[in-house]
């Protein structure tokens, strides 16, 4: 335990020197390195190219291998991008000068939730500096609760809660979260969640880029508990250029005046992934294709047969 201790520290050490380092480079010469790496890690190392050209074929199938390829090494200079991000937005985006770098669009009805006296829930995905969305959002007023595994390293993982704490985010841990979760929503809080991750075979089966995909009942559960509204948002980098995002609401729904249609888990759960679907058209080179949101396509046979009934 001791020798594992000393390890964890070492790795940690070693992290927070990369972003000091990262930190006094220029944004310019930040991406430059990004663009050299997200290089080696695609064209070279190959790293996850099979699940990432698979994901690509099965949401683009009219590109060519060829395309794909183009679209996999910009989304590897996004990822690199990010996290260069995220080491310089303590610094750079602060109460004064947010305007400078983050635009709001449709931003009147997700403001409007968050000062209602309600719960809300704030969906998103692996897309875009989903990071920077919830920073920004502290420094507006609107303190925010995400959900997120629990680091191994509790050196690393104390380091990255500070970050996010700096404005008002707080993490609940994935495991054993589900009581504070509860209390959040209780109290009137706003809850940020990343919804398009693999939900196993006993999820809730809807159509993810027209093919089937299982995702996580929790969600639309929440939001019909607790009568909380939900707004489908993104953070989106703005062109060619780091530290610019476009802040998006896409769109809301709430549980207390709901269309005929999405009366049901199931209907809202397909409603929020289709309006994911469009911020990811939006900007596919800055979602994380190297999830393997397509696990697996087989639905259960009594889950299809409840669904169908």
């Amino acid at each position: 335990m001791r020798l594992q201790s000393v390890v964890d520290y070492l790795v940690y050490l070693f992290v927070r020197v990369l972003i000091c380092v990262a930190q006094a480079l220029p944004m310019d010469v930040c991406r430059k390195i990004a663009k050299g790496l997200a290089w080696l890690l695609c064209d070279v190392l190959k790293l996850r190219h099979k699940v990432v050209d698979e994901n690509l074929h099965f949401a683009f199938p009219e590109l060519s291998e060829k395309e794909r390829g183009r679209l996999e090494l910009r989304m590897w200079e996004h990822l690199l991008v990010l996290v260069l991000e995220v080491a310089h937005t303590p610094r750079k985006i602060h109460e004064t000068n947010w305007r400078d770098f983050v635009h709001l669009e449709n931003e009147a009805a997700l403001v409007r939730m968050l000062l209602e006296d309600r719960p809300l829930l704030i969906v998103t995905g692996h897309l875009g500096n989903f990071e920077v969305g919830g920073y920004v959002l502290g420094i507006l007023g609107f303190p925010t609760y995400s959900v997120a595994r629990t680091l191994d390293n509790p050196y690393l993982d104390r380091f990255v809660n500070e970050f996010r704490g700096r404005t008002g985010q707080h993490l609940i841990p994935k495991n054993g979260g589900f009581d504070q979760i509860e209390h959040v929503l209780s109290d009137n809080g706003a809850m940020g969640l990343l919804a398009d991750q693999y939900a196993g075979p006993k999820g809730c089966w809807i159509q993810f880029f027209n093919r089937p995909a299982s995702a996580h009942k929790a969600i639309a559960l929440l939001a019909l508990e607790h009568n909380a509204p939900m707004a489908v948002c993104a953070s989106l980098r703005l062109g060619d250029e780091p530290m610019i995002f476009n802040f998006i609401t896409h769109d809301v729904f709430d549980p207390a005046s709901p269309p005929d249609e999405l009366g049901s888990v199931k209907a809202i759960t397909q409603w929020y992934n289709d309006r994911l679907t469009d911020l990811i058209l939006r900007a596919p080179e800055q979602y994380w294709w190297i999830h393997r949101r397509w696990k697996d396509t087989r639905e259960p046979k009594k889950t299809a047969k409840k669904a169908a009934a």
